[in-house]
């Protein structure tokens, strides 16, 4: 009475794949050689190197080559064709899939070389098939990979239905998981090349489970931050925010890490934790900003120029459209200073952008000179002025 093989015996049996590989050509490829051997040439090629038969060594060569040479006009027929062919359909995603699954298979006529290559040398150990069938495996999941990465966009456009706002986070969140799923299907795939146990591998982690879950405790708190900031929406890829004294553009919002571009163009990662945990101010949310600023006349100017342009200036802002009229604008003569009469000046942009922020400044500042100027004033430097009761010399009467 035939036995139904247990889970654990199932997990132990050595993946192999590598052998459908050739479509059993290798023996036919082999009696190719029986006519060489069999002429006069026969002796030299009986010759061994590295104790390989000479005729053996050289066909395996050629045969490798010969593969290599399939996998260029595989490149320049198959593909090409299949790539101008997508060029018809309406979506671009299956020219992304196609370029994406390239490399993958470009590889793989690789290791079949290598399969040939090992067969006509009688070199085909059962390391050297473990080795090609983890390059198999290797492969496919590379290609999965691949293929999950090329679907980015049909990921953010789902994603985007339930919350427009942040269908790239999410999305990326999604990838990641993907990604981490597929990499670790693929891992068990390659160690039960090997004969690992890999169900027993799993559960043999859980002896050091209180360890893992110290050493881990930090990876937890990133990945609870990471749920935290999406969850609040407190920053988005592309906003200038500062957090815990790091100021730049948000490039990505991972799992465990949040990647902040400084205008300096250097790229700092801060853990999620420490995002979601710290006050984040973000710039790119405010709808304008301010300025802010104090411009010193000389102390010629009497006190009507100084009212006539402090009501000219306060009426340019009025009337600017750069200038938002629903927020603060304040124009007021505010300290005798040093050298300087100070008038303090504090009004809001109608833009947060940085570019169209320095435009609308360049042009206020430009016009309180012209102010300035047309009222006979004009603006103090620091300076002091030394009064001398007596001279050296003189006498005192």
């Amino acid at each position: 009475m035939s036995t139904i093989p247990s889970l654990e015996e199932n997990t132990t049996q050595a993946l192999n794949v590598i052998e459908d590989l050739d479509m059993g050509l290798a023996p036919v490829i082999q009696n190719w050689l029986t006519p060489l051997y069999a002429s006069k040439y026969g002796p030299f090629f009986h010759q061994t190197l590295f104790d390989i038969p000479l005729a053996n060594f050289i066909l395996a060569i050629l045969v490798f080559l010969f593969i290599l040479g399939l996998r260029k006009i595989f490149t320049l027929i198959v593909i090409v064709f299949l790539q101008r062919l997508t060029k018809f359909s309406t979506t671009y995603y299956d020219d992304k899939v196609i370029s994406a699954l390239k490399a993958p298979l470009r590889f793989s006529f690789i290791i079949i070389g290598l399969h040939f290559f090992f067969l006509l040398i009688f070199k085909d150990t059962e390391t050297i098939k473990n080795i090609l069938n983890t390059l198999v495996i290797y492969t496919v999941f590379w290609a999965i990979l691949s293929i999950t990465e090329a679907l980015r966009g049909l990921i953010y456009s789902a994603t985007g239905k339930f919350n427009a706002e942040l269908s790239k986070e999410i999305g990326n969140f999604i990838i990641a998981i993907l990604k981490i799923l597929i990499a670790g299907i693929g891992l068990g795939a390659m160690l039960q090349v090997w004969g690992i146990n890999v169900t027993a591998l799993v559960a043999s982690l859980g002896i050091g489970g209180l360890a893992f879950a110290l050493a881990a405790k930090d990876t937890a708190a990133n990945l609870f931050g990471s749920f935290s900031l999406l969850a609040d929406k407190s920053i988005r890829i592309g906003e200038w925010i500062k957090v815990n004294g790091v100021e730049g553009t948000v490039e990505t919002i991972g799992m465990r890490t949040t990647k902040i571009r400084s205008f300096q163009k250097s790229l700092i990662t801060v853990p999620n934790h420490i995002v979601a945990n710290n006050p984040i101010e973000n710039f790119s949310r405010r709808g304008i900003r301010r300025i802010k600023m104090h411009i010193g006349l000389t102390y010629s100017t009497n006190s009507e120029q100084i009212r006539k342009i402090m009501k000219d200036i306060k009426e340019m802002l009025k009337g600017h459209e750069g200038i938002s009229q629903s927020d603060s604008l304040m124009v007021n003569f505010d300290t005798f200073g040093d050298s300087s009469l100070n008038i303090f000046i504090y009004t809001f942009t109608k833009t947060a952008n940085w570019a169209k922020y320095l435009e609308i400044r360049e042009d206020v500042n430009l016009q309180i000179m012209k102010i300035v100027e047309d009222n006979g004033s004009s603006f103090a430097f620091p300076s002091q002025s030394i009064y001398v009761e007596q001279m050296p010399g003189e006498n005192v009467l």
